[in-house]
């Protein structure tokens, strides 16, 4: 979709029978509520809408496709930072093959949720223009400007695997000179190094460096020496989204 801005015909295939899969596995656990959601790639596909109808006619599963702000604020539902230090400000960074979505607030209170298109498979791609970096460097330099010690927390699975990696304890925060170490270690190394040092699955390997880079930046700009790594992500604040709107039905009923 990055190359040629909509989704070839086999991955639309591809697209439907994964869907018809699940709606077999929603029928045998007799699954009652679902949310299904489609993000950056199909925001900016062309042919979204006909791959949308398709699913439906074929699966009855409507497919919603959400903003990236959107996309930040189910990230944001877990209320993981919450449950942290009320001194702290904490800065919500998710990166994603094609977006990168944050969310910051300090005080407990929301002060900014924003979506830019850097993402991994984009940066892989070279879809990210200087001018696009230069924007989220000016938009987290500005509206984190003046707020208290900021502590990031990191979503998705690059940042995940790297939590792993670093044998950290649960809950023990990665620095960003860690960061930077893994940037550099794994630049250094072709693909399938990286897959056969770091045992690396092949769809990992080759978006780790990317990855790491937009996190590395989002950090420097927020000027913040930690991230934290809860094991959090869309999915997660899309059931939350999913139980506190079934929970609001049942009550008015």
């Amino acid at each position: 979709m990055f190359d040629k801005g909509e989704i070839s015909a086999a991955k639309a295939e591809k697209i439907i029978q994964t869907v018809k899969t699940y709606k077999l596995l929603l029928d045998v656990y007799e699954v009652k509520h679902l949310k299904a959601c489609a993000t950056s790639a199909m925001r900016d596909a062309v042919n979204a809408a006909e791959i949308i109808r398709k699913v439906k006619t074929e699966t009855g599963i409507e497919i919603r496709i959400i903003s990236g702000r959107e996309e930040a604020s189910f990230i944001y539902e877990n209320h993981i930072a919450e449950n942290m230090s009320a001194d702290e400000s904490y800065l919500y960074i998710d990166v994603g093959g094609g977006s990168t979505e944050l969310t910051f607030f300090s005080d407990n209170k929301l002060v900014f949720k924003e979506s830019f298109n850097i993402g991994t498979i984009r940066l892989l791609k070279n879809k990210v223009t200087e001018a696009a970096w230069d924007e989220m460097k000016e938009f987290i330099r500005q509206k984190t400007k003046g707020y208290h010690h900021v502590t990031a927390i990191g979503s998705g699975g690059n940042i995940n695997k790297i939590f792993s990696l670093s044998k950290r304890k649960e809950g023990k925060a990665l620095t960003l000179d860690l960061l930077r170490d893994y940037y550099k270690e794994f630049s250094n190394l072709s693909v399938a190094q990286r897959i056969s040092l770091h045992k690396l699955r092949e769809d990992r390997a080759d978006v780790i460096v990317p990855a790491l880079l937009i996190y590395i930046n989002a950090m420097r700009w927020a000027d913040t020496e930690e991230i934290y790594v809860p094991k959090i992500g869309l999915a997660d604040g899309l059931i939350h989204a999913l139980y506190e709107e079934v929970k609001g039905k049942e009550l008015s009923e």
